[in-house]
C-alpha cells in the first residue's frame, strides 16, 4: 500500500460562533475536528490528531482515505434532477444555442 501524505488532505479552518473558537476540519475524515483560540492553533491541533488517527487506522488494518487532491477525476458525474428542472434547463440551453452539458457546466463553475 502506498504511503499517504496527510499534508495533502483537505483542511479548513472557520470561526465557530457556537463554540466561540476556530474549528479545524478535514474533508477526508469528517468525524474529526479541533477547536482552538486561533486558526493556526486549530489547524496544528487537528494535524496532530489526524496523524494519530491515521497511525491507528494503519495499525488496525483499516483503509486510510486517499487525499481528495491526489485523486484522479474523469470530469463526468451523473446527477438526478426533477423532470421540470431538466425541461427548463434544456429549453434555456436551446435558446442560448449551447448544449445542456455546457449550460450546466457554466452554471456550476460560476457557483464555486
Amino acid at each position: 500500500m502506498a504511503e499517504i501524505d496527510v499534508a495533502h488532505y483537505t483542511y479548513r479552518v472557520a470561526w465557530s460562533p457556537e463554540d466561540g473558537e476556530h474549528v479545524a476540519t478535514v474533508a477526508e475524515l469528517p468525524s474529526l475536528s479541533w477547536l482552538a483560540g486561533s486558526p493556526a492553533e486549530a489547524l496544528s491541533g487537528l494535524a496532530v490528531l489526524v496523524n494519530e488517527v491515521i497511525a491507528d487506522m494503519r495499525t488496525s488494518g483499516e483503509p486510510v482515505p486517499e487525499p481528495l487532491g491526489d485523486r484522479s477525476y474523469s470530469g463526468k458525474f451523473n446527477v438526478r434532477i426533477p423532470p421540470e428542472l431538466h425541461r427548463r434547463l434544456a429549453i434555456e440551453a436551446a435558446e442560448q444555442k449551447v448544449s445542456l452539458n455546457r449550460l450546466v457546466s457554466d452554471r456550476l463553475s460560476r457557483a464555486s
